[in-house]
This record gives C-alpha cells, structure tokens and sequence, in this order.
C-alpha cells in the first residue's frame, strides 16, 4: 500500500511539475508577445504620417524648391533645368526642342533603353498614328548581376546586359535610333555617367564619362546598328510619355529602386535661368527629390541605422523612407529585433534572416495583399526566404502589420506630389472642375487614392506600368 501511495504521489509530482512547465512556458510566450507588440506600436509611432506630419513635410520641400530655383547649389533639391520647354501634344505633335522632330513620326517602331538602380530594361512600342495611340509594346528586364555593378569596367556591364537582352527577347534587332533615360542629364551637353542611389551600379572610374559614348561602343561590340539620337533624364520623359497619353499631365513621380519626379514650371519663376525665356514659357524641371531632406520625415530608428550603414549616409533621405529598395530592409531590421529581443522566431535569430537586404519590396508587397484567412502567402514566403516555417496566425499578422511600412511612402510620395502642385499653384480653387493629372509608376496608387480629399484637390493618378521614359523611330 506504501508503494503505491508513493507511486501515486510521484505521478502527481511529475504531472504537477509538467503543469508548472507548461504555465511557466505560456507566460513567458505571453511576455514575449506582449513585448513584441509594444516593439511594433513603437515601430509604428515612429512612422506615423498625420495629415499635420503631412503638411509640415509640404510645406519643407516648397521652401528647398524655390531654394533650388533660385541658385545652384542653394537647396537639397536640385531643381534641374532639364531644357525640355516643349512636351507632346498627344500625337507626337510637339516634341522637346532639343530632339530633331524627324525621328518622331506619328507610327512606326520606337525603342527605349533604361539603366536603373538593380535592372536593365529594353522597351519596344509600335505608334499607330493620330488617335490610335499604342499598337503593341514589347518589354524585357534584366537584372544586374552583382558583380558587374562594382566591376571595374563598365563595357563589361554594357555588354553584358545587351546581350542577356537579345538573348531573352529578340526586340533589340536592327537597325534605328535610340532614346537612353539618364539620372543625370542636362540637354545640349554631354551627358555623363552618374550615381545617386544607395548601390555603385558603375565603378568609381567610370563616373564623369560621356555615357553616349560608352553606350555607342557596346552596342558596336554587339553588333547593333543604332545610335543614341537623345539623352533624357527618365523621369522628364515619362512626364513625356505621359503627354502622350493625357494632355493634363502636369508631372511625373517615379517609384522604383530609386525615386524622383518632375513638373512644368513657370520659366519666369526660375530665377536661375539666364537665357532667353522659351518661347513656351514653359520649363520642364527634373527635380531629383530623393535628396530632400527634413526633420519633419518621419524616421524611425531602423531608418536611421540603415542609412549609416549605407554606401550614401546622410543622402538621399527622402528616397531612403520612398523607394522599394529599402522598404523590404526596414521591415527585415524590425523583424531582426523582434527575433533578438522578444525571441519572436524562437531562442534564436534565424540566420537568413540576418543576411541585409534579404527581404525584398516584392515579398512585402505580396503578403501586404494577403487576403487569405490563414496568410498563407506570409507564411509560403518565410518558409521560401528564411526557412521559417513555424509561424503561427498571430506571428503572421504581425509580420503583416509591419509590412504596411509602405503605407508611409505613399502618403509622403503624395506629400511630394502636393508640394510640386502648390508651387506651381495647381490648387486654384476647389470647385470640382479643377484637375491635376500625375503620371505615376508605382503600386503605391490605391493608397494614395484613399488618402486623397475630393473637397480638397481633384488629383487623377495616370499609372503608367511600364516606364514610357522615352521613345525614338526605327527606319
């Protein structure tokens, strides 16, 4: 009998033991989830965009606009001249006065080369003439393999890339005339080769070359009959595209790796200009915004740890909270402190995790869309990039929840948009025939549409999903 009370007793001792385990572990997942919410409510606090954040970031960048107008070098924003005084009409009727008009037909074959921050892209579009618009366009990128973006040659990288393009899409045959979008480009010059965004896409060497040359001897080596008949920045000429498209195109905002945008300005509200005024009086002005800078952006510690480690600290601010290649490196760093403060992942921090620029803008804009009722794309994608694959419902949402990060870029994109239209008085009135139209090439548009106030501004989002940066004939 002894024995068995004794059994009984230790049986009770394991099962009370196990239970106190098993309470211990709830609380301490309880705690740690009660510290992960108060990391991600903080994370949040930090990104807040009120309509008076809103305004405040306005009204900055109106005062570093006319700044940048008034004299070069007086402001973070350039404010470039970009010498284009003259858009098109919609047909192809008018065009920028530097480009010949012959090569601009109303139909026919037009091609489009772009060198962005992590791509290549060919475009082919097929004009069929007054009022038939686009008849068919063919498209193909190329990524940029790492190591030709800190090679030491940049025919190389040119070589390289128009090969890999003709390999993929039989589009850049023939002969013709091409127009290259370029990040740095005033017209009637040279144009050179130039860098702002966070990645080296040409070796130190190579910055200051005359970038039409580099291009015309790559595509001789590849033996492509063509030649670069105009340089334009590619943010002017998707305003350009866009006039194509709708005449009430006022200015155009780019969203990609890097970001910038441009307006039409009043060419006596440039008091840097000291030529003769065009005949237009109009002036196209490429802005490169993603250097703007504030105390009113709202920068959260992840932001600012970011950008210290960055190959550009303390530049290109603006661009840095906007664009997609450093959307998806905030929100990993946020994961990372998660995982290493509030064991969010478990004991440890997943290794892939820790690799920088792991989680890129494309993930976090799928599991931002998940509509499952379980987020199996959130999960599908951490199983894919981290190898993490017990992620609970609770996990996911909150992975989710970080991921609408994008919510602040857009709503200070569009804060960007408001300050290019108050300076070139775009809100006269309120009455609902006033309309602004943007050319717009991001996934950002939805967002901005509900932030947006009928009773305040009646904006229209062109969004263009292939970048119409410029297009030329091909005889």
């Amino acid at each position: 009998m002894g024995k068995v009370a004794v059994g009984i007793a230790v049986v009770c001792g394991v099962a009370v033991a196990a239970a106190a385990a098993v309470v211990v572990h709830r609380r301490k997942e309880v705690g740690e989830m009660v510290k992960v919410m108060e990391i991600v409510k903080d994370f949040e606090e930090q990104c807040a965009t009120p309509v008076s954040r809103l305004k405040q970031v306005s009204d900055a960048m109106i005062v570093e606009m006319h700044a940048g107008l008034a004299s070069e070098g007086g402001s973070k924003l350039k404010m470039l001249i970009s010498y284009v005084d003259n858009l098109p009409t919609g047909y192809f009727d008018s065009f920028p006065s530097f480009i010949k008009h012959e090569y601009y037909a109303r139909e026919g074959l037009f091609y489009a080369l772009d060198l962005g921050g992590t791509n290549f892209r060919v475009l082919r579009l097929q004009l069929g003439g007054r009022g038939r618009g686009i008849l068919n366009q063919q498209f193909v990128e190329v990524s940029i393999p790492p190591n030709l973006m800190t090679g030491t040659s940049n025919q190389n990288l040119l070589n390289s890339l128009l090969r890999k393009a003709r390999i993929m899409n039989h589009i850049l045959v023939g002969r013709g005339s091409l127009v290259l979008p370029s990040h740095s480009c005033d017209a009637n010059i040279h144009c050179f080769w130039h860098t702002s965004s966070g990645q080296r896409l040409l070796h130190n060497d190579a910055v200051g070359q005359d970038v039409v040359a580099e291009l015309t001897e790559a595509m001789e080596r590849n033996g492509l009959d063509m030649r670069v008949s105009a340089l334009v920045n590619d943010t002017v000429g998707t305003l350009a595209g866009a006039r194509f498209v709708n005449n009430d195109a006022a200015a155009a905002v780019i969203l990609g790796t890097g970001s910038n945008a441009a307006y039409v300005e009043h060419a006596n509200a440039i008091p840097k200009w000291h030529g003769p005024l065009p005949r237009s009086g109009e002036m196209v002005i490429n802005m490169e915004w993603g250097n703007f800078k504030s105390a009113h952006l709202p920068l959260s510690e992840y932001d600012l740890e970011m950008d210290a480690e960055s190959l550009n600290p303390g530049e290109q601010i603006y661009e840095k909270v906007l664009s997609g290649m450093y959307l998806g490196e905030i929100v990993r760093r946020v994961l990372c402190w998660l995982a290493q403060e509030a064991a969010f992942f478990g004991d440890t921090v997943p290794p892939k995790l820790k690799v920088p620029f792991a989680l890129g803008t494309p993930a976090i804009s799928a599991m931002h869309q998940d509509t499952s009722p379980d987020l199996k794309v959130v999960s599908n994608r951490f199983k894919d990039l981290f190898e993490i694959s017990n992620t609970s419902l609770q996990m996911r949402k909150v992975i989710v929840q970080i991921a609408t990060l994008s919510t602040r870029g857009a709503r200070l994109a569009l804060a960007g948009i408001l300050s290019i239209l108050r300076k070139m008085e775009g809100i006269r009135s309120r009455t609902e025939k006033q309309r602004t139209v943007v050319a717009w090439t991001a996934d950002y548009t939805n967002t901005i549409q509900n932030t947006l106030s009928t009773d305040v501004l009646a904006l229209e989002l062109l969004s263009l999903p292939l970048p119409i940066h410029g297009i030329t004939r091909d005889d």
